[in-house]
């Protein structure tokens, strides 16, 4: 899951960023509403964490400001701001979910969990595709229920596939999933992690279109169910 993370406040955002990248998240990071809408023009979010209380312009301003465009980046607010009347102008704004400071990070991660779920459309709280299952919940994969052993990166590239099957993520969007600002990508990297999960997982698991990606197939329909 690729994060861009909006907190003004030095010590907290340094924690979350911390407490998501060792739950395997890629994150950026920015102190500001400019900064963070600079960021969602000029790249790919699975989530936005925004605070309201930013420096400057706030956050329920960037808020209304994405949606009026039509971005759907899924939003969770985390901020102070405990009013009723606040977590209400937070939701009518646009956010998808609101989390009051102090918070507990288990429950943030399970909190993003949920909104990507819900996001890509899965009711349930694993994603499973031709015997694979994957539970973000605890990082597990099983393969017809044997575990699978995979590195991280594998890991964030099998799960951004099954959020999306049937759809074709080009060679640039599962980078953008695998690094973030301040690392470099390695040459043909997501050729390597795509071997290594077929090796794993089996070739007919991941197919490719030559010159624009990877993806996984949808399961095909029953007759009765079309």
């Amino acid at each position: 899951m690729r994060v861009l993370l909006t907190e003004d406040d030095r010590m907290i955002g340094h924690a979350v960023q911390t407490a998501l990248r060792q739950d395997g998240c890629v994150v950026d990071w920015v102190r500001d509403a400019e900064s963070a809408d600079a960021a969602l023009l000029a790249g790919s979010f699975d989530l936005l964490l925004l605070d309201l209380g930013l420096p400057g312009r706030d956050g329920i301003s960037l808020l209304r400001e994405l949606r009026a465009r039509r971005d759907a980046t899924p939003v969770l607010v985390i901020t102070a701001r405990d009013a009723v009347e606040d977590r209400i102008a937070g939701l009518d704004a646009g956010a998808d979910d609101y989390l009051v400071k102090p918070f507990d990070l288990d429950e943030l991660a399970a909190r993003m969990r949920a909104l990507l779920r819900r996001s890509a459309g899965h009711g349930t709280a694993y994603l499973e595709h031709r015997g694979v299952r994957l539970d973000p919940g605890t990082r597990e994969v099983t393969r017809h229920g044997k575990p699978v052993s995979l590195s991280p990166r594998e890991y964030a590239v099998l799960e951004a596939l099954l959020l999306r099957p049937g759809v074709v993520l080009s060679r640039a969007q599962l980078e953008d999933r695998l690094y973030g600002w301040s690392e470099s990508v390695e040459s043909n990297a997501v050729e390597v992690y795509i071997h290594g999960l077929r090796r794993k997982l089996g070739h007919d698991m991941i197919q490719n279109v030559r010159g624009v990606g990877y993806f996984v197939p949808r399961e095909a329909t029953a007759p009765d169910e079309a």
